[in-house]
């Protein structure tokens, strides 16, 4: 019977007697895996040097190889009873199967991947320390997950930007191990708290110091990312309020830029210093988002330069529909009353002409109410849009083909304007008889008719305000087409028709 209370297998004789006579020891201690031979009585009676490093640091001292050799392992390693380790070995022994399975040792902190080959005289082990790969996996399995959080927290366009910075900062700390985190705009010499992520409310959103007590200065100055794992041991900073008074230890920041500029900074930062410098792809992961912090706020102020475009253009369709219609309705009126009374080629001039106001005025007024971004984009059938469009035209012999139209994603109201603007370009050019079609082409659709077509020196230049080869057109038709049609993100080309007419061809419809 055993020590351990095992009735023990078969013969005496050591599996591990004749190791040195089958495999060269010095071969065996270059292996970078243990190797571990027991006999019946589970008394030790070969291992190679990794095997022996990692009994001695299981025994908690430095143990020779002739101290370990023929004394029962489970009391060279009392710790080691009861794990699994002990009851795998033992699993082994009592089925004569081998086995294969991961473990992890708490008592050294190391994961093992063990391989055991039982025998009627013992046990024969082979072990690998896979505790730096278990780690890296570990880390890789961590970033996966971190990326993953801060990609659902930038994709969720049901929350406002600073919800979703403060969510991007709350990630940030939990990846970092760090208590704070911040978004903050620089004015001036002021540091500005925009959106804060804290354990308490001794820094909120809103709150001012001065830039010159913050690590973010040099972050601003600089245009660059600033990881310290000890604030108290740059000379500089650890003079800093930052440090001496508001106990910042470890900081790391990257610059947050708007259009070109610092707007401020992107940072985490916590009240103990780190035993440890921060990981590159943790510094990686901070300028990530901070990159899209920077991308964000640049939208927003290109929406806010739309914004007020729009206002403007408002306020000028405004004065145009007003202003300037009014008093051309009083001048048409006294015009007519005037041809009443008396026939007068200088009376038809100034209708013809009014006439002609008229019109601009009509396509001032769309191209300024046509211009703003579609935002709510829905699908339009365009073989029954078409002909709605062609109905509003005096079209008078032309005829128009949309069976094979297509279906695009767009703004239905504008989407008319713009079909009703090539009808009329197509019937005013192409001729009373002008046969017009709508078709698909891959990627969008397409508007052709079998006019006299554009000359290829005039057709970059078509779209522009004022081209007309007509000399009462208002030069305006074609221009409100590219408008409209990016405002919905397409791009407009003129091309040649097959017949040799006009033919436009909208990409990037849906």
């Amino acid at each position: 019977m055993t020590e351990d209370g095992d009735q023990p297998r078969g013969k005496t004789a050591s599996p591990g007697s004749n190791v040195n006579a089958v495999l060269d020891p010095a071969l065996l201690n270059r292996m970078t895996d243990g190797f571990h031979a027991y006999d019946d009585e589970w008394n030790t009676t070969y291992l190679n040097e990794r095997a022996r490093r990692i009994v001695s640091e299981a025994a908690g001292e430095d143990l020779a190889t002739e101290d370990i050799v023929g004394r029962n392992i489970w009391e060279v390693v009392p710790e080691a009873v009861g794990t699994d380790i002990y009851e795998r070995y033992h699993e082994a022994v009592e089925t004569q199967e081998p086995l294969e399975f991961e473990t992890y040792y708490e008592p050294l902190g190391l994961w093992l991947e063990v391989r055991a080959f039982p025998s009627d005289s013992g046990l024969s082990v082979l072990y690998r320390d896979m505790t730096d790969e278990k780690r890296r996996m570990r880390e890789l399995r961590e970033r996966e997950e971190t990326l993953h959080a801060i990609t659902e927290a930038i994709a969720d366009t049901d929350c406002s930007f600073e919800e979703r910075v403060s969510r991007l900062l709350e990630i940030g700390a939990g990846m970092l191990d760090t208590e704070y985190g911040t978004l903050s705009r620089i004015r001036d010499d002021r540091y500005v708290f925009e959106v804060v992520y804290a354990p308490d409310d001794s820094v909120a959103a809103g709150d001012e110091v001065d830039l010159s007590a913050t690590n973010c200065e040099r972050v601003v100055v600089t245009e660059e990312s600033l990881a310290l794992s000890d604030v108290g041991e740059d000379p500089d900073l650890s003079e800093r309020a930052g440090y001496t008074d508001w106990g910042v230890s470890c900081y790391l920041g990257a610059p947050v830029r708007v259009n070109g500029s610092v707007y401020g900074t992107f940072c985490f930062y916590d009240r103990e210093p780190r035993t440890e410098p921060f990981a590159d792809w943790q510094v990686t992961i901070v300028e990530l988002m901070a990159e899209w912090v920077s991308s964000a706020l640049e939208r927003q102020v290109v929406e806010e330069d739309l914004r007020r475009q729009n206002d403007r253009l408002e306020e000028f369709a405004a004065i145009v529909s007003h202003d300037l219609r009014n008093p051309l309705a009083v001048a048409k009126g006294q015009t007519e009353l005037a041809a009443a009374e008396h026939d007068s080629e200088h009376l038809e001039k100034a209708a013809r002409a009014h006439e002609r106001m008229d019109r601009i005025i009509s396509d001032v007024l769309t191209m300024a109410r046509s211009g703003g971004a579609v935002e709510d984009p829905e699908p339009v059938d365009l073989s029954t849009a078409a002909p709605e469009a062609w109905a509003t035209v005096d079209t008078a012999e032309a005829t128009l083909d949309a069976s094979d139209a297509p279906t695009v994603t767009a703004d239905e109201s504008r989407l008319l304007q713009l079909l009703e603007n090539l009808f009329r370009n197509a019937v005013e050019h192409g001729g009373a008889d002008v046969h017009v079609v709508v078709e698909p082409i891959p990627g969008g659709f397409a508007v052709a008719d079998d006019g006299p077509g554009i000359p290829p020196e005039d057709r970059e230049e078509a779209f522009e305000h004022g081209f007309s080869t007509r000399e009462d057109g208002t030069g305006f038709g074609l221009s409100i087409v590219r408008t409209i049609a990016e405002a919905h993100g397409w791009s407009v080309s003129l091309t040649e028709s097959e017949s040799g007419g006009a033919r436009f061809e909208f990409v990037d419809a849906d």
